[in-house]
């Protein structure tokens, strides 16, 4: 009798599934998205992630940068729910085909230095616990980049650092300037639209000197309509202080994008963990007609087992606790019910 009493339910859900799929062909995240020439470009910001702790955090959970407005949540798909990912919008503004030089986000205070005895500020446990920010653009995750004086080295995975705790000092520094270089690949069906084929990030660490600027004024200037959209609408750089002791790439002079050599000069120093910091950043697009829209994931299937084994045990061993116990309950109701 039960089961004569569940069939019309299961004919009902059966045919609501058949009309979905029949109507929803198009999954948000799947189907390609084309820009043209000065579009914006949205970069989202999802939780972040440590190999220390194997525990995400939030990342507004840390005094870093805000949208006007506030962050607001922006999944696009119900796997991005499924798997806990907690992506948010987020103040860095960017534009298909226009590079950006030291572009300034924000002052944040990250909170007091770290002295013995007291404890440490959220950005240094987050630091010394080795979390890793993770930028989405365009639904492509982030490549972190780490250069050093002799090689350059490009991860697949988990993003890319929040800072680093120096070898003699240390003490822990954050990363608040970063380089983003895009690539992107001309459609091929579309005359004048482009695809975003691949994201990396190069973070770096950038001691500021700076006094909060009156001129913040992040206004679109008017195209010809007088409505300020489209791709002949120009944005004025987002000002928010006066840089005191500018790298080159930062000065306003020169269109040249933030280096290793500029950071690394003699003279300059990184960015302590704490206290009022100013972030900025440099967009780097580059054309890649080799790279296909359909092929942008494969590097990330391919990482060389960059992640630790151990992870990978971790993972199969809690699937496998769940599995177990979902299967004990389901068997403990069905015996009582059949009893």
């Amino acid at each position: 009798r039960r089961i004569s009493a569940a069939m019309p339910l299961v004919g009902l859900l059966l045919a609501v599934l058949s009309a979905e799929r029949a109507a929803a062909f198009y999954l948000p995240g799947v189907n390609p998205q084309s820009f043209s020439d000065g579009d914006p470009v949205k970069m989202k910001v999802n939780k972040m992630t440590s190999q220390k702790t194997l525990l995400p955090v939030d990342y507004y959970r840390l005094p870093f940068c805000q949208p006007e407005g506030g962050p607001k949540m922006d999944n696009e798909n119900l796997g991005e729910f499924l798997v806990g990912d907690r992506i948010e919008s987020s103040p860095y503004r960017l534009r298909m085909k226009q590079d950006m030089y030291c572009e300034q986000v924000c002052i944040t205070n990250l909170g007091r230095g770290e002295q013995k005895g007291v404890s440490p500020n959220k950005v240094v446990r987050a630091i010394r616990k080795n979390y890793h920010n993770n930028w989405i653009v365009d639904n492509l995750s982030a490549a972190s980049k780490v250069e050093d004086d002799t090689t350059i080295t490009t991860r697949y995975w988990q993003g890319f650092p929040v800072g680093f705790v120096a070898s003699d000092t240390q003490k822990a520094y954050v990363h608040n300037h970063v380089n983003l270089e895009i690539m992107y690949h001309p459609v091929e069906t579309e005359t004048d639209k482009y695809r975003v084929v691949r994201l990396t990030v190069e973070p770096f660490s950038i001691k500021h000197e700076f006094e909060p600027s009156e001129d913040d004024d992040d206004s679109v200037e008017e195209d010809e309509d007088g409505d300020g959209s489209g791709a002949e609408a120009a944005e004025k750089p987002f000002k928010v202080a006066d840089i005191i002791n500018p790298i080159p790439s930062c000065n306003g002079k020169n269109s040249v994008h933030t280096n290793y050599d500029m950071v690394y000069a003699r003279g300059r120093e990184p960015q302590l963990a704490s206290g009022k910091v100013l972030f900025t950043y440099d967009v780097i697009w580059t054309e890649n007609s080799d790279l296909h829209w359909a092929s942008r994931w494969d590097i990330y299937l391919s990482m060389d087992d960059a992640i630790p084994a151990k992870v990978h045990w971790l993972s199969i061993a809690n699937s496998l606790v769940i599995v177990f116990v979902l299967s004990a309950m389901i068997a403990a109701i069905l015996v009582r019910n059949l009893r």
